[in-house]
């Protein structure tokens, strides 16, 4: 199957070879943060240690955990509308791993800490735990994506002895994003942090995220190719996005009500630097302003089924739904833990050049193997579709 990716329009390999130009420019970025430090190459100080690195790792995780709301419905409840996105979803939540992996390596400053993890465990370390649960899930969704793809292209039924793995790929999907929200919520002297429901907010914004990415592909793949993912799943999709998406707004409304009713400094403050800056720091207001009208546009235009159907507004509001919860998640989250610090002070952080190209060579890397993986998936789709015929 893998020669599939190795053949392709003039459209294609125009997109691959910005790709490749996209991680080789992360990749030098990369090398000089290894050997100029993170002092000079990136926004971070003493006081703000994590940044838009972790931030791709929350929110990635978040899109890989996803992979859930169409495998369940799929293999366990048998939904068979799902069953020609299914895959989709599977395959979704490679690159996704692989984009958060790949910050963790950034994060670390020197590539070759990365083998302390393995080499000196430390199991009372949650970051720990969530490489081993990222490993996990993304070997079982490989396994169960090739699997289930190799015997479509056969034209027979998946063999049997996958079927466990795949239970096991949906029992695991919410873990990943569960042992990510641990790392912060974990964290006694980061109140915006610390809160029981940090699991549960985590897991509604990969819902809503993750669901809205994978419409968008859908409605992409079905433009570029003869292979039709089918408006009914692309609906209830949306349908999961606006539940999971209203559920996040809920929480945020939560955190609201719990920081200024009870009066708590350590929560008032980190909320009120985001939405209307703290000491003359508004740095992330406009950033977290626009996360906030994103969502509320994007729940109306799926709340409402005549909006929702129409597949412009259906691919804007994803769209809505999926930068909200990325500069929510995947950045304004990790920034606002860290403000103000412990003597009460603020120390402003914005990722620097050099932490976008790294960022961005991550994201690179992710969405070329998403591209072969899906090429490969149309290509099977569309023999399965002419052999029909």
């Amino acid at each position: 199957m893998l020669e599939a990716a190795i053949t392709g329009s003039r459209r294609y390999w125009i997109w691959v070879s910005f790709l490749l130009v996209v991680i080789a420019i992360g990749f030098n970025s990369w090398m000089r943060e290894v050997h100029l430090g993170s002092g000079l190459m990136t926004g971070l100080s003493r006081d703000v240690t994590w940044g838009l690195h972790v931030g791709q790792l929350t929110f990635f995780v978040g899109v890989a955990a996803s992979a859930v709301m169409v495998t369940m419905p799929y293999y366990l409840l048998n939904y068979k509308e799902f069953g020609k996105i299914a895959i989709m979803g599977e395959f979704l939540a490679v690159p996704a791993v692989l984009i958060s992996m790949l910050s963790v390596f950034a994060i670390m400053g020197q590539p070759t800490r990365i083998w302390n993890v393995l080499l000196y465990p430390t199991p009372h370390s949650i970051i720990f735990w969530d490489l081993i649960v990222l490993n996990v899930y993304l070997i079982l969704n490989i396994i169960c994506g090739w699997t289930v793809l190799g015997a479509e292209r056969k034209g027979t039924p998946p063999p049997a002895w996958i079927k466990p793995f795949i239970i096991l790929a949906i029992i695991w999907a919410p873990l990943i994003h569960m042992v990510t929200a641990f790392i912060f919520a974990g964290l006694p002297g980061r109140e915006h942090w610390m809160t029981s429901l940090q699991a549960a907010h985590f897991l509604a914004t990969a819902f809503a995220a993750g669901p809205s990415l994978l419409i968008i592909l859908s409605l992409i793949v079905r433009k570029v190719s003869r292979f039709d993912p089918g408006s009914t799943a692309i609906q209830t999709l949306a349908r999961i996005a606006v539940c999971a998406l209203g559920v996040h707004i809920f929480f945020i409304g939560l955190e609201f009500f719990t920081a200024f009713y009870s009066r708590i400094p350590g929560h008032m403050h980190s909320l009120q630097y985001l939405y209307v800056g703290l000491e003359g720091h508004t740095e992330l207001v406009p950033l977290m302003w626009t996360s906030s009208i994103l969502a509320a546009a994007a729940f109306v235009l799926l709340a409402v089924p005549a909006t929702r159907k129409n597949e412009k507004t259906l691919a804007a509001a994803a769209l809505a739904v999926f930068f909200s919860i990325w500069i929510d998640k995947g950045f304004c989250f990790v920034v606002s833990g860290f403000i103000p610090n412990h003597f009460e002070r603020i120390t402003a952080y914005w990722p620097a050049l050099n932490e976008f190209f790294v960022a961005a060579g991550c994201w690179g890397v992710g969405f070329l193997v998403l591209t072969i993986l899906y090429k490969i998936v149309i290509s099977v789709r569309e023999s399965s579709v002419q052999g029909e015929h």
